[in-house]
């Protein structure tokens, strides 16, 4: 069992979770420019680790036959089936049902939106079998984040917190860009979807700035939409500063880095941005 379940944290690369958790958190703090209470934080957490979780498991088990014809992904747990198929199903609706439990703890309005996060995150696991846009679909299933912390504390729709999930999802979608650049060959061969089989993988490094620089532009006009201080502004700059490294590191000749352009850097955007903020709130 303790060997199986280090798997399973392998298999949802469980630190990725840094991605998207601190963003469900920012939109909390700045929907009340307060601390939420610690029932409101501990259900955003369950709700965040459980949605992601169920996301993982179901895209590792619909692209499982995909990823064992790939060359760099045929050796991950579930195409070399170390864990059950059963089991990982299993584990995707018991988290699922988690998220909408922790939903309905939070407000009426949570649960009522739970069934539409469902959706958004079991379609993006299809969505390069039909469409170049997905990386924009993954932006948008992990830009949930600050509109559901938004809504949790608030109970109220908004639209403010959408900007929020706007510099998400861009700043998502760049990363996944570069990230998918490893497979332009292996994408064309199988009539599989993505930017730099579209477009190649120069013009594909370009869309990724370009989302990037959206990340900051939206940064930005969330900040002045929410009246944020010079705090806020700093880990702006700061995280265009990443992005434009994140950028330095890869270029059509030269692929080595990708790996850490598109993850290991990025693990700093979301904390930054929130730290900053809450410097912002609280200093």
């Amino acid at each position: 069992m303790v060997s199986k379940l280090k798997l399973f944290f392998r298999l949802i690369d469980i630190e990725h979770t840094l991605f998207g958790l601190p963003f469900a958190y920012l939109g909390a703090f700045l929907a009340i420019k307060a601390v939420p209470s610690f029932g409101q934080l501990f259900w955003i957490t369950v709700a965040m680790v459980s949605a992601r979780t169920a996301a993982l498991c179901l895209n590792r088990l619909i692209d499982r036959h995909i990823d064992l014809a790939n060359p760099r992904t045929r050796n991950w747990i579930m195409p070399q089936k170390l864990l059950p198929t059963g089991w990982i199903w299993g584990i995707a609706f018991f988290m699922f049902g988690m998220l909408f439990f922790a939903a309905w703890q939070l407000n009426p309005l949570c649960f009522a939106l739970a069934p539409l996060a469902v959706l958004i995150l079991t379609v993006y696991s299809f969505t390069k079998r039909f469409t170049w846009l997905c990386h924009l679909f993954l932006g948008a299933a992990v830009g949930i984040g600050p509109v559901g912390g938004w809504f949790a504390v608030t109970g109220e729709f908004s639209l403010l917190p959408f900007f929020l999930s706007a510099v998400v999802a861009s700043w998502v979608a760049g990363f996944d860009t570069i990230y998918a650049c490893q497979d332009i060959d292996f994408d064309r061969k199988t009539g599989l979807h993505s930017i730099p089989a579209r477009f190649g993988m120069e013009r594909a490094l370009h869309i990724a700035a370009f989302f990037h620089l959206g990340t900051v532009l939206f940064l930005i006009l969330s900040g002045l939409l929410l009246q944020m201080g010079i705090w806020y502004y700093i880990g702006t700059v700061i995280t265009a500063i990443i992005l434009l490294y994140e950028h330095s590191l890869v270029s059509p000749y030269d692929m080595r880095q990708v790996s850490r352009a598109s993850f290991k850097i990025n693990h700093w955007v979301s904390s930054i941005i929130f730290l900053f903020s809450m410097l912002d709130l609280f200093i």
